[in-house]
Parts: C-alpha cells; structure tokens; sequence
C-alpha cells in the first residue's frame, strides 16, 4: 500500500509526496503555509483521485508527458513527474487512483 509523506521544505513551508508502496514518488504537492492546509490536500487528493475527469495530462516542452490532479475547484493539488512515454504516465494516474484512497500518512516534518 503507498503512502502519503509530509515533510518541511527549505523555506519552512509543508509539502506532501504519495508515494507507491515500492517507495516511488507518484505525485507532489505544492507548498502550503500550515500542515493542516497540507492535510487537507491529502484529503483532497484521496476524494478526487478516482475521478479520471480531474486529471490534466500534459506534455512538458522537451515532449516529456505528465500530469496534474486538480480539485473539484480547478485548483491543482499535486503533480507527477516526467515520464518517458504516456503509456508510463498513465501507469503512474492507475497507482495514484489505487493508491490515494488508502494510503497512509508518514509526518515527517
């Protein structure tokens, strides 16, 4: 089963990772000022992440795809990183839509 990894970043501010149950980082967030907005990013992140509507897939300008999952508002909550071909970024939405809902949380700030 993965896991949600919340940590302190250098300007002191809470980020969260989910990583799959083999350690790999799947998706980030951005910064947020508080760890409980943080929380309620995680939280965010488990409600949506089965909705295949809340991800935006891209392509980076070096032709690299990936994604962003967003909330119901459009904002985005957190994003994967580069793959090398779509066939692996939609690997990577498959384990965050398995892995979110019950993923737990390590507090490592």
């Amino acid at each position: 089963m993965g896991k949600f990894e919340i940590k302190k970043d250098k300007s002191d501010q809470f980020r969260f990772s989910l990583k799959a149950s083999n350690g790999q980082v799947i998706l980030s967030s951005e910064a947020y000022k508080t760890k409980s907005s943080c929380e309620n990013g995680i939280a965010s992140v488990r409600t949506n992440a089965k909705d295949d509507g809340k991800y935006e897939r891209m392509t980076a300008k070096n032709g690299s795809p990936y994604f962003s999952l967003k909330a119901s508002n459009g904002q985005v909550i957190g994003s994967s990183e580069m793959y090398s071909s779509t066939s692996a970024m939609e690997n990577g939405i498959a384990s965050v839509k398995s892995n979110a809902p019950e993923a737990g949380i390590e507090d490592n700030s």
